[in-house]
């Protein structure tokens, strides 16, 4: 018997999972929702669904498991319709880049019998590039082996976890198991500062005195700086993610805006060398971090085993994006 999935937002992301689950012979049957129904039928042609509900609570009716892949701002909304719906024992997750507060929200609504599981995907290298959006950009390959991180809550239980790193398996990813409030803060690094840096340019030269030229000469480097606050969805979703996000989304700005201002003063106190010494850190952190990307050969890195979730992720050895920021020596 096949286990039946809900996919809720058929863009690129939940019509990517279902394409990748539509492969060979998974046990899934998938049915999809979309509020454009021009997106849902899409979805269906392109076999990354086997049916298509005109509602969403029809699609979660008798869904043995439900995935709400949209926008932060609409995730709230969702789950407070859809909850109700799902049947005993369901487990609910989603693909929001931030957890702790559709954390919240689940315990507010979610029947007690279901259970929640959060999932942060990670495109594979080859599509890290990539500007399309939407149900265009959809392949059944997005995640094809990428990590996909998996954070936990009060209502999560066993039977969840278990689900969630089966279906991260069958779209062959490596889950990764990830303390909640560290990852809000990881995403916030690096799936939010990139927006507002791209923002904050935008807003410093567009419309300013000599942009009438400048937009003409305006060239590469430009384009892929601005580029961010256009692929990652609208306004409306990033400013939510701000809203939802506060304490994070003020610690890594005051990094960004710290690291900014010390370039600054190396060129007002015309430290040169220091410059040059910053930017070549910047350049071969960089480098790494590419040629790590590209390679994604993190088997070989000492990390837990993902057979169980651990309090703590491998990234809390890494990065200290959650939480207070660790003390400097002078």
């Amino acid at each position: 018997m096949k286990l039946k999935l809900a996919i809720i937002g058929l863009g690129q992301i939940g019509a990517s999972l279902g394409m990748a689950l539509g492969e060979g012979q998974n046990p899934v049957r998938r049915v999809g929702f979309d509020i454009d129904l021009k997106v849902a039928a899409q979805a269906k042609k392109n076999n990354a669904i086997d049916e298509t509900a005109r509602y969403a609570e029809d699609a979660v009716a008798d869904a043995d498991a439900v995935i709400i892949a949209l926008p932060l701002d609409a995730v709230c909304e969702m789950i407070e319709l859809v909850a109700p719906a799902m049947k005993s024992g369901a487990i609910l997750m989603d693909t929001a880049p931030v957890k702790s507060r559709i954390a919240e929200w689940v315990a507010a609504v979610l029947p007690e019998n279901c259970a929640y599981v959060g999932l942060t995907p990670s495109v594979a290298q080859q599509y890290l590039l990539s500007d399309q959006k939407g149900i265009e950009a959809a392949r059944a390959d997005l995640f094809r082996g990428g990590i996909i991180a998996i954070s936990t809550s009060p209502q999560s239980n066993s039977k969840a976890i278990k689900l969630a790193a089966d279906l991260v398996r069958l779209i062959e990813a490596t889950p990764l198991f990830a303390d909640i409030v560290e990852l809000d803060g990881i995403m916030t690094a690096t799936h939010v500062m990139p927006q507002f840096l791209g923002a904050a340019l935008l807003n410093a030269t567009v419309d300013q005195p000599g942009w009438r030229e400048a937009r003409k000469l305006a060239g590469r480097a430009y384009a892929e700086v601005s580029g961010p606050i256009a692929h990652f969805g609208d306004s409306a979703s990033l400013t939510s993610i701000a809203r939802l996000n506060q304490e994070n989304t003020l610690r890594m700005l005051g990094s960004l805006i710290a690291a900014l201002q010390a370039l600054r003063e190396d060129i007002q106190h015309d430290d040169y060398d220091a410059l040059a010494e910053r930017l070549e850190r910047a350049y071969a952190g960089r480098e790494q971090w590419w040629q790590e990307r590209l390679e994604a050969d993190w088997s070989a890195e000492d990390r837990p085993q993902l057979e169980t979730p651990v309090a703590k992720s491998v990234f809390s050895n890494l990065l200290r994006f959650g939480g207070k920021p660790p003390r400097r020596e002078e």
